[in-house]
């Protein structure tokens, strides 16, 4: 049940920052943070049953038609890799409260940042390939546009394309 949880709160903190007025990054940042931070306690819970060498696993219906499941499945690797995502995040949120300036669209950021991470979360958890592309996709799409960031740059745009093709040529050898 947590991992829906889980996953969800990245994506609704994304769109949370999106849609947040202009706030300054003092308020943006530490709102990302909790939600970075929220994220790396919940697959605490999980530790006792992931020490016992256990998967755990959460599937809700998700395509009746064609009797696809949305499944989340969470074992030793994927506990390990969700807490190292989402501590990341957090330490993003931190590190882009100093960083960034008063003039850089702080909300755009946070949302790109949230959704890479949930993203990200997304990949590790799938249970299933049909998800697993889903994510990966997710992941492609958000780490482009956090590359593209400062789009006025003259090595954001290459750099973004540069991953939109590795990114690409990744998923489709994943396929």
């Amino acid at each position: 049940m947590y991992f829906l949880v889980l996953l969800a709160l990245s994506f609704i903190g994304s769109l949370r920052s999106s849609l947040l007025p202009a706030i300054p990054r003092k308020l943006q940042a530490p709102l990302a943070g909790a939600v970075a931070v929220t994220c790396a306690l919940l697959p605490l819970y999980a530790y006792p049953d992931i020490a016992l060498g256990e998967m755990l696993e959460s599937s809700r219906s998700w395509i009746l038609a064609h009797g696809l499941t949305f499944t989340l499945r969470m074992d030793g690797y994927a506990w390990l890799f969700s807490i190292i995502i989402t501590s990341m995040g957090a330490l993003i949120a931190l590190y882009a409260h100093y960083y960034l300036s008063a003039q850089d669209p702080v909300r755009r950021f946070f949302s790109f940042l949230q959704a890479f991470m949930g993203s990200m979360l997304g990949v590790v958890l799938s249970g299933s390939l049909i998800l697993l592309v889903v994510f990966w996709e997710l992941t492609r799409l958000s780490s482009f546009m956090l590359i593209a960031y400062w789009y006025d740059r003259m090595d954001a745009p290459r750099g973004a394309a540069l991953s939109r093709l590795i990114t690409g040529t990744g998923g489709f050898c994943l396929l």
